[in-house]
């Protein structure tokens, strides 16, 4: 049995497919293969596959741009560019939904499966093409419950599978000399929900100004791709604008408090519940889907109420962690079966049932 994975996407995404496909390389009868127009996103590939069960093929790539974990040439230019290669595996795994465009082609036959990608609550993570796919798997219930609930996939089409990541994810580290608590700033790209885009130079300040605070500074890497490059000399303030270390978990699993907006990666740093501040500097109603986590912390409306809210985020910590707990129960199926053997299992009998 064929089974490819599609890696045409920016490298954070590499993450929740990976151990899926390295478990599946390790069933019997099973080749897993792994297809990328970037050698930096092989090489990463290569380094967990310590064992090289993984047959990593490099497709042709159509950009001038240096190659890069976090640039990826045109997903459709990598598709249509690479039909021939990509169109004659009977089952393709993806995690971004740019590969449903190779239902318009005539003649493909591939059966497809998207691997949702984080566990968030952006309506972003949304789309119609979503329903391109022949199987979704979800990290969770809440994902699968909106999958449904927005027509986007069948209740026999969406399938929950946990948060693979998880078993891939860095330890805490020491980022600064001293024992300073640890803040990490993680704004997301959306331009219509991110706290930085209208607000970069008074956030930056602020946390310039802080005292008794560490401050680690890591965007989400498309938002690092689209603003000028964020510069700070403040001994206390590290800025990360793109590294292995931004999206292998080093940040969520090292920080003391988590500041952002609707970054997915708070469900990453909830893995042990924490103190959350979210920033809601643009005054926007704070109810759907979209905002559901706000409710996992303090929501300020001024960046001047920073200090205020890092001040009492340890005595109001204790009145959220229930809401944290059900939050992560909701958004991420913490079975005591790994995920990766979960994913592999879906993802084998679906194989299966097609053949």
């Amino acid at each position: 049995m064929d089974i490819a994975f599609l890696a045409i996407a920016e490298a954070q995404q590499l993450y929740h497919w990976l151990p899926a496909a390295l478990e599946l390389s390790r069933r019997d009868d099973v080749h897993v293969h792994v297809l990328s127009p970037s050698e930096k996103i092989l090489d990463l590939v290569a380094g967990y596959d310590r064992e090289a069960r993984l047959n990593r093929i490099r497709l042709r790539r159509f950009a001038r741009k240096a190659d890069s974990l976090f640039r990826q040439p045109s997903r459709l230019a990598t598709l249509i560019g690479n039909y021939d290669v990509i169109a004659r595996f009977p089952l393709l795994v993806a995690t971004e939904i740019s590969t449903a465009w190779l239902r318009r082609v005539p003649g493909f036959s591939s059966r497809l499966v998207l691997i949702k990608h984080g566990a968030g609550d952006r309506e972003g993570g949304y789309k119609k093409r979503h329903a391109d796919f022949d199987l979704t798997l979800v990290a969770g219930e809440k994902d699968r419950r909106r999958m449904i609930d927005r027509g986007l996939c069948a209740a026999d089409a969406v399938k929950v599978g946990g948060y693979p990541k998880f078993e891939l994810k860095a330890a805490p580290q020491r980022f600064f000399p001293d024992d300073k608590p640890l803040l990490l700033y993680n704004p997301h790209f959306d331009p219509q929900l991110s706290s930085w885009i209208n607000h970069g130079p008074a956030i930056l300040a602020t946390l310039e100004a802080l005292e008794g605070w560490n401050v680690i500074i890591a965007p989400h890497s498309k938002l690092a791709q689209r603003v000028p490059p964020i510069h700070s000399d403040a001994p206390h303030i590290m800025v990360d604008m793109g590294s292995r270390r931004s999206i292998d978990m080093s940040y969520t699993m090292s920080a003391d408090i988590y500041l952002g907006d609707v970054s997915s990666q708070v469900y990453e740093y909830l893995i042990r519940p924490r103190p959350c501040i979210f920033l809601n500097l643009d005054r926007r109603p704070c109810d759907g889907d979209a905002y559901a986590h706000w409710r996992l912390g303090q929501v300020i409306d001024h960046i001047d109420a920073l200090p205020g809210a890092l001040g009492q985020a340890g005595h109001l910590q204790p009145g959220f962690v229930a809401a944290q707990e059900a939050a992560m129960r909701d958004s991420i199926d913490l079975s005591p079966v790994p995920a990766s053997v979960r994913q592999a299992d879906i993802l084998l009998d679906f194989a299966k049932s097609q053949s």
